[in-house]
């Protein structure tokens, strides 16, 4: 007799039969393929059959255009459900459409009628023709995205925006991040349209493209005429030593201008530079910023659908420990915060939770420059923040290895992103070591590159093994050579219980930051060698190199010590706060060309598909260009397939990129400001740009 469970066993077989993919409903098929957000499987999906093909060309509702501006014209028909439209990529990059060769009209009418949806634009306003021309064809924008490193053209203010303004009246989001305008721009465009300025619920002024913030009459006047924002973010001034600085005046008359905000960041125009502070400082400022305590809880009273708050000051807040205890009743939906230059943010004196532990619904929390954070602190905070997922700590001079493994060990089941930076008593291997409970659950973790107990540590380890380390070279202080019996030794357990596992098994995002001039060579043996779901890395160096000697040519960064990942497939190498000489060498100095030789050095023993890469630069001539050894080193890249160099190149340095021939998508970016000028550069020229692109296209790709 046949059992119930044997029955049911033979339909579901006898159904997995007769069944295929394709007899699913289509409306369930678009949702799933609506959920793949990935470009190449999307591109692989629409090839498998002609109706897979409808689907994904119905259901991909976001595309960035990186062709060339003068093939606009032959833009294909299939993509009439993109929604969100990103123009700003278009080659060469930073060129204006309006200032091209073609006939502009027809090209904004062609745009109009291949992409009919599009309620999300990112687009390169070099000058306001750009705006003018498009915003006319999509009326029903509801989100914009300018970008510009270029400087400012000489118009009127606010001339920027009047075409959006104008054509547009369903706008709701306008990011000006990367957008270099004046900072008294936009406050007389959004009083010219109260409607517009009335209707906008997202507007980010952060911007990164200028050193200036905006003052605080500017600040109450955009904040009035847009009473409805939900999420604000901008640049300002907290020094009171200048005109215009934002203070406790400023600060209430904001949250009472909008009262609907669930996103408030406010960040001292000085925080924007990409510059790592000095932790040998003792975190505080020679200046006080003009906020008070009493100030803080009457801004929290007021905002109360606060959901992430940054406020990045740049100058001391004092004892706010009582004002962040209000922070968790006056904001009961806050789960992001982040503080810069905030002191007293936890006494953690007994085992009673206090201040900004207080705020037990927190699951991201960033603290910058907290000069009297100490370890009790720390665990008082993870104790009363159980949520917390991410978790940063910057610039804070007191913690130590002890107060972070707490932390870690606290937060072990929820903790998944950490950075740690320019903490005195924390270098690569204390913070390492710190962050063993959780190092099975990790996904992204930023950390420094500071060797200096590296030396110590791995030799005390390796002498009980009765092997070499790392030997320190007599050339340059801080590079590390490693011996011949690296591979036999991969981590050591300086707790004195000898070698053990150190897998980081779920990592899939690494960021270090590095001095010019150190060696990337000691990161794995300084904890970091197994990475098994490592895919992407990002390197930032910094420092200057004009006082420090030139490497020769069997020097190495270390590059190919991250072959250790075998997952690894991207890269961001940022070394344009690397100083150096390019046209401008006085007698007895080197150029940049060694110094890109010794980063780019390995590179090509890596299996990377995708690199952005920042050049150093020369901030005396505002260059950052590729050089001979670069190109050459990079042209031996086998499998790249995206490559992004943001600075420029002279054409015949770009022909060597023709050898690698899995690449597909390269683009010179000039973005930092003030980006150089095409007509004035005998680099970055159109005609130079269309012609290499002109030869990568017409190659065969492999795949």
């Amino acid at each position: 007799m046949v059992s119930d469970h044997e029955q049911v066993e033979e339909m579901a077989r006898s159904f997995n039969r007769k069944v295929h993919f394709h007899d699913i409903p289509d409306a369930i098929l678009s949702s799933i393929f609506s959920l793949i957000t990935d470009t190449r499987s999307r591109n692989a999906m629409s090839l498998v059959c002609l109706k897979w093909h409808l689907l994904e060309r119905s259901t991909r509702t976001f595309l960035s255009l990186r062709g060339n501006i003068r093939d606009l014209v032959l833009l294909p028909t299939c993509f009439r459900a993109v929604t969100n439209l990103d123009l700003s990529l278009i080659s060469p990059w930073g060129c204006s459409i309006p200032d091209s060769s073609l006939n502009t009209t027809v090209l904004a009418q062609v745009l109009h009628w291949t992409f009919p949806s599009v309620v999300t634009l990112t687009v390169y306003a070099r000058n306001p023709s750009i705006l003018r021309l498009l915003a006319p064809q999509w009326p029903y924008l509801r989100q914009v995205k300018l970008v510009r490193w270029h400087q400012r053209s000489s118009t009127t203010l606010g001339s920027d925006f009047v075409a959006l303004f104008e054509h547009c009246h369903s706008l709701a989001s306008l990011d000006l991040s990367h957008f270099y305008n004046w900072t008294e721009d936009l406050p007389p465009a959004l009083e010219a349209y109260p409607s517009i300025a009335a209707s906008l619920s997202h507007l980010n002024i952060l911007n990164y493209t200028s050193a200036q913030g905006f003052k605080s009459h500017e600040l109450l006047a955009i904040t009035s005429a847009c009473p409805n924002l939900r999420e604000f973010l901008a640049t300002c001034i907290f020094d009171h030593r200048y005109i215009g600085s934002v203070g406790d005046e400023t600060l209430l008359s904001l949250a009472t201008n909008c009262p609907r905000l669930s996103l408030l960041h406010l960040v001292d125009s000085s925080s924007m530079s990409a510059a790592r502070g000095d932790p040998d400082n003792d975190g505080y400022t020679t200046e006080d910023a003009r906020i008070s305590q009493n100030m803080l809880i009457e801004m929290f009273s007021a905002l109360p659908l606060l959901e992430e708050l940054v406020l990045d000051v740049c100058h001391n807040v004092r004892d706010t420990w009582i004002a962040l205890e209000m922070l968790n009743s006056k904001c009961p939906r806050l789960k992001s915060l982040k503080l810069g230059q905030f002191h007293g943010v936890c006494k953690g004196i007994d085992a009673r939770p206090d201040g900004i532990a207080l705020c037990s619904r927190l699951e991201s929390l960033s603290i910058k420059n907290c000069a009297d954070l100490t370890d009790s602190g720390l665990i008082s905070i993870s104790l009363g923040c159980p949520r917390l997922t991410k978790f940063e700590v910057q610039g804070c001079k007191k913690i130590t290895k002890l107060g972070l493994t707490k932390v870690a060990s606290i937060l072990r089941k929820t903790l998944t992103e950490v950075k740690i930076s320019c903490c005195k008593h924390l270098n690569t291997v204390t913070s390492l070591q710190a962050l063993e409970p959780i190092q099975d659950s990790l996904q992204r973790l930023h950390i420094d590159c500071v060797w200096e107990m590296v030396e110590q540590s791995v030799s005390e380890a390796t002498s009980s093994a009765k092997s070499p380390g790392f030997k320190c070279s007599e050339k340059r202080r801080g590079i590390w050579e490693e011996t011949n019996l690296k591979k036999k030794y991969k981590k050591y357990n300086f707790n004195g219980d000898g070698y053990a596992s150190s897998t980081w098994a779920k990592l899939q995002y690494l960021s270090l930051w590095i001095e010019a001039g150190e060696l990337l060579n000691p990161l794995a043996l300084a904890g970091l060698d197994d990475c098994p779901m490592l895919e992407e890395i990002q390197i930032k160096v910094e420092g200057d190199c004009r006082h420090q000697s030139s490497p020769s040519s069997p020097d190495d960064f270390g590059l190919s010590s991250l072959r250790c990942y075998p997952r690894l497939s991207k890269m961001n190498l940022d070394c344009q706060t690397a100083i150096g000489y390019a046209l401008t060498a006085p007698s007895g100095h080197g150029d940049l060309s060694p110094w890109e030789r010794f980063y780019l050095n390995g590179i090509e023993k890596l299996n990377l598909t995708e690199l952005n890469y920042w050049p150093p630069q020369d901030i005396d001539v505002n260059r950052r260009s590729l050089t001979l050894p670069a190109a050459g080193l990079l042209a031996q890249c086998r499998t790249m397939r995206k490559l992004f160099v943001h600075g420029t190149a002279s054409e015949h340095l770009l022909r060597f990129l023709l050898e690698v021939q899995t690449l597909r998508d390269f683009q010179l970016r000039e973005d930092y400001y003030p980006a150089p000028e095409n007509d004035t550069s005998t680099e970055m020229r159109i005609d130079s740009c269309s012609r290499f692109e002109d030869a990568l296209n017409r190659r065969a790709i492999p795949d």
